[in-house]
């Protein structure tokens, strides 16, 4: 009778073991299985949350199939208590082991609520914008100039939060006096930049930032990447070019990103220069006599004065030959390789053709026709506008 108990028993506990078995690895594999979200969406984790709470969220949201696996495999994982705020993007499909990943590593959040303070050539802007998860597009909330427009109602609350992402956006052809002066004006930097830096040596990018972030942190990573990008082009610089260091090349960089904002004739710019260098002509760019004026602190707002463009100054490419001695402006990736990797052409001029873009020729007889043209249309823009 007892052999019969026994037997029973051993039979129940193996039924029970193999059924606890195949339980532990059906929860294994939901763990580790692509899960059930079909479309992304962006979890919030607040200061303080419990994971507890985290895991119902995400099942609110459609992102797991089980609160408990979830939490159950972060425990086994010894990472329940690693959860890092700030606002995540959970992408279709993505398994539970690789969510318990993504918010317990912390790092820049992923989605949510962007401050990007965009420093341009003209000025700067705040953007504030929101992801929608579902498209991965941003959608603006809020825009103005901190230095001469007041924040928008809600501004400050929103743009407070402890899970906004904050980046710091460079445009291409912003001088160093300009990108210098507009950091004073982040206020969720810190630290005073004594210097300006070169004119050149800042790479025009998008830097993620930390609230309380260093300005001279942030300068130095600017100097840093300006510096690999130049060494990087002129080490697969195209042959026969007529200037012979990293840093005339920057020179010529800075002068085509001033005269053009179009990809395509970035190449077709450099080209007009670099045929111009070997023919023994002058530049004649107006852009470095700009330069020569302002000193890069700010914008002309006006057209060059004929005395201007007489008067002998290191940057009047109409009176000296050769390239300027320092870059114009901060140029960004695009010019640089087109100073390095010039078209082939046979050009030598190029003028404004009305559209945002340039006509170019060979010729001044050619050219002379082309600017006669630009100017027609510069007179006629008026009259056009008020008939509008």
């Amino acid at each position: 009778m007892w052999r019969h108990i026994v037997s029973n028993f051993l039979t129940v506990l193996i039924v029970l073991l193999v059924a606890v078995g195949g339980l532990v690895a059906w929860a294994q594999k939901q763990y580790e299985e692509p899960g059930p979200l079909a479309r992304a969406v962006c979890l919030k984790v607040e200061p303080g949350a419990s994971f507890a709470r985290v895991s119902e969220e995400l099942r609110a949201q459609g992102a797991i199939s089980s609160a408990y696996i979830f939490r159950a495999g972060a425990d086994y994982a010894k990472k329940s208590g690693d959860l890092k705020f700030g606002s995540y993007l959970i992408e279709p499909e993505a398994t539970m082991q690789g969510i318990v990943e993504q918010i317990t590593s912390g790092g820049p959040s992923t989605c949510g609520t962007e401050l990007n303070y965009r420093i341009g050539v003209t000025g700067q802007q705040l953007i504030l914008r929101e992801l929608d998860p579902a498209t991965g597009d941003y959608v603006e909330q809020a825009k103005f100039d901190p230095k001469t427009e007041t924040p928008p109602e809600g501004f400050a609350e929103a743009a407070g939060k402890a899970d906004v992402r904050l980046r710091v956006t460079v445009a291409e052809g912003a001088t160093s006096w300009q990108i210098v002066e507009a950091l004073k004006s982040a206020d969720f930097l810190q630290g005073e930049i004594k210097t300006v830096p070169a004119e050149g040596s800042l790479a025009p990018e998008s830097y993620e930032m930390k609230r309380g972030s260093d300005r001279n942190a942030l300068i130095a990573e600017m100097e840093k990447r300006q510096a690999a990008i130049i060494a990087a082009a002129w080490e697969g610089r195209a042959s026969g070019l007529p200037y012979s260091t990293p840093e005339e090349a920057l020179v010529m960089a800075s002068l085509v990103e001033k005269e053009t904002g179009i990809t395509e004739e970035r190449t077709r710019v450099a080209s007009v220069f670099v045929n111009r260098i070997e023919q023994g002509m002058k530049l004649q760019t107006d852009p470095a006599v700009i330069y020569g004026v302002t000193k890069g602190q700010g914008v002309l707002g006006r057209g060059l004065r004929q005395s201007e463009l007489r008067r002998e100054t290191p940057y009047n490419t109409y009176v000296v030959a050769g390239l300027p001695p320092t870059p114009i402006c901060n140029p960004g990736r695009a010019a640089i390789e087109a100073a390095l990797h010039p078209d082939s052409t046979p050009y030598l001029f190029f003028v404004a053709d009305g559209s945002g873009g340039h006509v170019f020729s060979e010729t001044l007889e050619e050219h002379n026709r082309n600017v006669a043209k630009w100017r027609a249309l510069e007179k006629a823009a008026p009259a056009d506008s008020t008939n509008n």
